[in-house]
């Protein structure tokens, strides 16, 4: 019977670590990575020693809970690379960290290097700096991008990007997809040949005026 006891422990200590997880995406996808860590664990129902025994700094808890929006960016990177068509894999790429940063302000904060302690990130800004020059590269000598356009442009884009954030919660996807659409036209070197491609739809950011009667 003994042999068995640890079976529930290890159940308990996996149901723990997911509601950890689960409330980490939640807390700092909305406040940021500013969000204490009592936040979390208040949010994930279980008490800060027990937080502190699955993720003993705030910056692994960090890694984890963006491990996927991480694999996420790692794939944008790869289509875009291997696109054949420069442009169309330059605007893919914009357009997919747009929407991942849209998701969640705590991604942003830490790809952004809003918060110092997210250290394990700057792999991956390197890795997408590398890969944007690459394809802008490639995009120029096509013709397609603005011969002017460099790689602090797309850092200076993202950096006015995090206003969407301040965006009502359900308007923050369809403002980000907007906004992109816009600078893509900005970075290309020149007007689209016959009718322009349509916008995304505008995001509702402003409440009607209240009727008053008179």
């Amino acid at each position: 019977m003994t042999g068995r006891l640890p079976q529930p422990a290890r159940s308990d200590a996996r149901d723990n670590r997911a509601r950890i997880l689960d409330a980490a995406r939640a807390v700092f996808g909305e406040d940021g990575l500013g969000a204490p860590m009592r936040e979390v664990a208040r949010r994930a129902r279980i008490g800060p020693a027990t937080l502190y025994r699955h993720f003993p700094t705030k910056q692994a808890l960090i890694v984890e809970t963006f491990a996927e929006q991480r694999r996420a960016c790692h794939a944008a990177i790869r289509d875009a690379l291997a696109d054949s068509d420069p442009w169309h894999g330059f605007r893919t790429l914009v357009e997919r960290i747009c929407e991942l940063h849209a998701h969640s302000r705590g991604f942003a904060d830490a790809f952004m290097t809003a918060y110092p302690e997210a250290i394990d990130f700057a792999a991956d800004r390197e890795r997408t700096a590398q890969a944007v020059a690459e394809l802008a590269r490639r995009a120029q000598d096509t013709g397609q991008l603005h011969p002017g356009f460099v790689v602090d442009d797309l850092i200076l884009m993202l950096m006015a990007h995090r206003c969407v954030q301040d965006a009502p919660r359900a308007a923050r996807l369809t403002a980000s997809r907007r906004f992109a659409a816009y600078m893509i036209e900005a970075f290309r070197a020149a007007p689209e040949t016959g009718a322009p491609a349509p916008l995304p739809p505008a995001p509702r950011l402003q409440h009607p005026p209240s009727s008053t009667t008179p």
